[in-house]
């Protein structure tokens, strides 16, 4: 009886189907273990085989812990709101909605083929009216709350407008706008209802701003970081520049420290916490002012080596500092203003990593020195951020190498005076290290102190004068939450007079409404700008048609949509309770699951899903939502598995393709080819399918020159990819080898965070494994499966797997796991084993990896129910106890040949026995050894 996968798993992917076999309760007796994968977007170019990679690891690891006993959650579902459905939809004039649908039902097709255990009773898509719901209540939670830094943590804004009326803001120590003016209690109880709601905005978790953004005209959106690549956009390549939008923002930045101490309680890697801890960037130091003469404006600086402050040369701004335009003298307003517009289209990313080409133009302007009063020149220059610190930089050559480039390149120019040596040595482009060791000499009352003792100094004379203090800051900003974009969640939001009110939760969701079509309108607004029906009666509580706002009971809404990263902040806890209609899940649920147990995911999360999961579970904690700090204990970045392309190599003329052996001397170019006309084992390439391709036709006409009669193409290891043609569909594998097959050879491959090269060549190995494990059970007349009683080496093959195997799964180590696999069938079919004793537990020992053949073998095994409800095989040591060792036996120090000896024999017993061995008689010829050595249980060595 042969072994055919197909059959098999398409049996057994049934049977979990209509037995809802991974259905978990919540209301369990087991204890409960949560697994959750990264919440993937549906593409529509579907999966390629390196997208499984993580879902098999974490579906080895659910099931092995339903095997050992708890009520296992691991769930699906979709974050299918984004960009790439919206752009697809403005191509093709087709719904989201339906692109969308379709992709997910693609997704979920390959998904079931490769056998997964996940709980689908519970798949949930974020952009589902009844889960987006939720997104929109959670917004309306953070706009009804302040963080209070006394508390550390959020409250009611209720709870702030109470203190507003009995005592104003002046005892108020929370997270608030930099610019928020003092006021009694008298005053705030006189202000009127639209001075009131301006201040709260000032105070709330997500609120209304002017904000610097990444603004892609092209796209008519605003992008998050991580969206641009290299300057331009990640979807279509198009142009970003830097852009004041007035947008909705979340006040992220209030939780910077605990989002920092937070990760020394979780399991997550340490290069992980490093990229958010980098990203959170905690610096400590000081906030200094420096005065512009004769007017009302100021300069706040935040530097973490106030020491310096009499080594500052001149002051940068970042372009887009709000008192660039306020400062500039009309001299030099013509050539600020074109640096503007500039740097308006390099990347923030772009211009943190760049020193090579610093630039910069200087305003005229003149700040004063708050100890000397000399006046220091004001500058603007891309190397400074508007959203980093205060956007202003006091430069001090001498000790920061982006601050000795830019003078050194400006060396002379208007307004840019000598760089002063306040270090007592040579100015140097190599200079550039921590100073800490230096004196500080002709620096005022800092004369001779050393770094330490003169930061202490110059805060206490900073704040003696008014000119600064003592100060903690972070690199985290307030995150944008607005884009421009149809294809998102709406805002719950509509406005009077300009000012944002929530509609109540009981009229929640307020649903996407249809559009005309899904471009920017003509006067730029966003595309909610083109719905008919967009507007809010306040009367009838529902959307109403926009020919009915009359400012009085119907109302404008809100035209941009929420950003991808809104659904995907919360999306674990609806996972505990996915068809709760009244809440996002019930307290009950909560209480029980608490949160993920493991997850995993890809490393380009590390900072943006990650931080933005982290601020939410924290806040919904604050608010009594949610029943941890932590949304995720232990965290696991699975590698990529990189694709191997292939290459043709065209002449400078294109009408020549050299083989790859021929490329030498030759002036060519690569070009990718499609996998699907090559022999992917060999190299060689089907000519006549490659001039038939619909992608190569410009080739049809060109000359082949060849080595040995035959074309070979290059072979490179890349990031697979549609556009690098050299992506391979698991559907292929699974319809070829089977899913068991590949979930085996996926974690065959390498460690699980490890990058590793996809060859199809390698499958066949795994393959043949699952063959050979398939004839311990069957031969070509069927079964022949005894109950006769194992030998000794049997069990010892099968406990020493157990042993090795939940070691491995404990330790993520899956690649090792397959190995002892194929070590244990292989031992196994010596010892010609077809044991019941010993194939009964190996079929659940192998369940995890392979677990449509381990269900058939369980059943004709003769047991009924699934093999993953099954107890996990545990290891008993005595089958491990050795009883005879294999001595190496050595003349002289070099191994001739071994010996296999019982591990009681005593040294003179293993001497005697060594000695009758002809072997050994051969070696001697004769010759009595001078000295014979024997380590019981390790060596034989005759000497001599």
């Amino acid at each position: 009886m042969k072994y055919h996968p197909n059959e098999i798993e398409t049996k057994w992917q049934k049977y979990w189907a209509q037995n809802q076999t991974f259905a978990a309760s919540n209301n369990a007796e087991k204890p409960k273990y949560y697994v959750l994968d990264m919440f993937p977007y549906p593409s529509g170019a579907g999966l390629h085989v390196g997208h499984p990679l993580g879902y098999i690891a974490s579906d080895i690891y659910a099931r092995f812990k339903r095997h050992q006993g708890f009520n296992v959650l691991h769930p699906m579902g979709y974050d299918s709101f984004g960009l790439p459905a919206e752009q697809y939809a403005i191509q093709t004039g087709q719904h989201p909605e339906k692109t969308t649908r379709e992709n997910i039902a693609r997704y979920r097709e390959q998904l079931d083929k490769i056998g997964f255990s996940f709980d689908w009773q519970r798949e949930v898509r974020t952009s589902n009216p009844d889960y987006y719901k939720h997104t929109q209540w959670i917004f309306i939670q953070l706009f009804e709350s302040y963080y209070c830094y006394d508390a550390q943590k959020a409250l009611p804004i209720a709870e702030l407008i109470s203190v507003f009326e009995k005592s104003g803001n002046s005892s108020i120590n929370s997270a608030c706008d930099d610019d928020v003016r003092s006021f009694t209690a008298a005053e705030w109880n006189a202000f009127s209802d639209a001075e009131k709601q301006k201040i709260l905005l000032q105070y709330r978790l997500t609120y209304l701003a002017e904000t610097e953004v990444n603004w892609c005209p092209a796209l008519g959106t605003v992008l998050a970081n991580d969206e641009i690549v290299n300057g331009v956009s990640e979807r279509g390549g198009h142009p970003v520049i830097r852009k004041k939008m007035t947008q909705w923002s979340m006040r992220i930045s209030a939780y910077a420290e605990r989002l920092l101490q937070g990760l020394d309680e979780i399991d997550w890697t340490e290069s992980l916490k490093e990229a958010q801890r980098n990203w959170i960037g905690k610096s400590v130091g000081a906030m200094v002012k420096f005065q512009i003469p004769n007017s009302e404006f100021h300069i706040d600086v935040f530097t973490t080596r106030p020491d310096t402050i009499f080594g500052v040369t001149f002051m940068t701004l970042a372009p887009e500092h709000e008192l660039v335009e306020q400062i500039t003298t009309a001299e030099q307003k013509g050539a600020v203003e074109a640096y503007i517009e500039k740097t308006a289209k390099r990347s923030e990313r772009e211009r943190m990593a760049d020193v090579k080409t610093i630039s910069g133009v200087f305003t005229g302007a003149y700040a004063m020195h708050p100890f000397t009063q000399e006046l220091i020149p004001v500058w603007i220059g891309d190397y400074v951020l508007a959203g980093y610190g205060t956007g202003a930089v006091m430069a001090v050559p001498a000790g920061d190498e982006r601050d000795y480039a830019f003078a050194n390149f400006f060396k002379g120019s208007l307004g840019m005076p000598e760089i002063k040596n306040i270090f007592n040595q040579d100015i140097s482009q190599a200079a550039f290290a921590d100073k800490s060791g230096f004196e500080l000499i002709n620096s005022g009352f800092l004369n001779g102190l050393d770094y330490k003792t003169g930061t202490q100094k110059i805060i206490e004379e900073l704040e003696k004068i008014g000119a600064g203090k003592a100060k903690v800051n972070y690199r985290l900003r307030d995150a944008v939450f607005s884009r421009q974009r149809y294809w998102g969640e709406p805002f719950p939001v509509y406005y009077v007079n300009g000012l944002p009110q929530m509609i109540a939760p009981e009229h929640l969701p307020v649903v996407l409404p249809e559009v005309e079509k899904y471009l920017p309108t003509e006067d730029g607004q966003p595309p909610l700008g083109n719905a008919s029906e967009w507007a809010w009666s306040t009367a009838q509580n529902k959307v109403v048609s926009n020919d009915q706002i009359n400012h009085e009971t119907v109302f404008p809404l809100e035209l941009n949509t929420m950003p991808g990263w809104a659904g995907s902040s919360w999306y674990w806890m609806r996972y505990m309770d996915a068809h709760n209609t009244t809440e996002f899940a019930s307290a009950d649920a909560l209480k029980y699951w608490e949160n993920v147990d493991l997850y995993i995911g890809g490393s380009e999360h590390a900072t943006g899903h990650l931080l933005y999961s982290r601020f939410w579970n924290k806040f919904l904690k604050d608010r009594g939502f949610a029943p941890t700090e932590e949304p995720f204990k232990k965290l696991i970045n699975q590698g990529m598995i990189l694709g191997m392309s292939a290459f043709v190599y065209r002449s400078e003329d294109s009408k020549k393709l050299y083989s790859k052996g021929l490329i030498a001397d030759q002036n060519v170019h690569p070009i990718h080819v499609d996998l699907s006309v090559i022999n992917d084992i060999t190299n060689e390439l089907d000519i006549e399918a490659f001039k038939n391709h619909p992608l190569y036709s410009d080739y049809k006409n060109a000359e082949f020159i060849l080595e040995n009669g035959k074309y070979i193409v290059g072979r490179e290891v890349e990031k697979m990819s549609k556009s690098k043609y050299n992506v391979v569909n698991p559907d292929d594998i699974c319809t070829e080898y089977g899913a068991d097959t590949l979930r085996l050879y996926e974690m065959f491959l390498g460690p699980l965070e490890q990058a590793k090269p996809w060859n199809t060549a390698g499958i066949t190995g795994v393959f043949g494994f699952l063959k050979k494990l398939w004839r311990l059970y069957f031969d070509d007349n069927g079964w022949v499966v005894t109950s006769d009683e194992p030998t000794a080496e049997m069990y010892k093959s099968l406990h020493k797997t157990i042993k090795k195997v939940t070691e491995d799964i404990d330790n993520f180590s899956f690649n090792t796991s397959v190995s002892q696999f194929m070590i244990c069938v292989n031992e196994l079919s010596q010892q010609k084993c077809h044991h019941r004793a010993i194939l009964e537990p190996l079929a659940v020992l192998v369940s995890p990896y392979a677990p449509h053949i381990a269900e058939e073998l369980w059943q004709q095994l003769g047991h009924e129910g699934s093999v993953s409800q099954v107890a996990f095989p545990e290891c008993e040591a005595k089958y491990l106890v050795e009883s005879e060792k294999e001595y190496p036996v050595s003349f002289n120090g070099k191994m001739r040949f071994t010996l296999k000896l019982p591990l009681d024999l005593t040294p003179a017993q293993i001497e005697e026995i060594v000695m009758a061995d002809e072997r050994t008689q051969q070696q001697l010829q004769g010759r009595t050894p001078n000295k014979v050595i024997i380590v019981p249980g390790k060596i034989i060595n005759l000497v001599g």
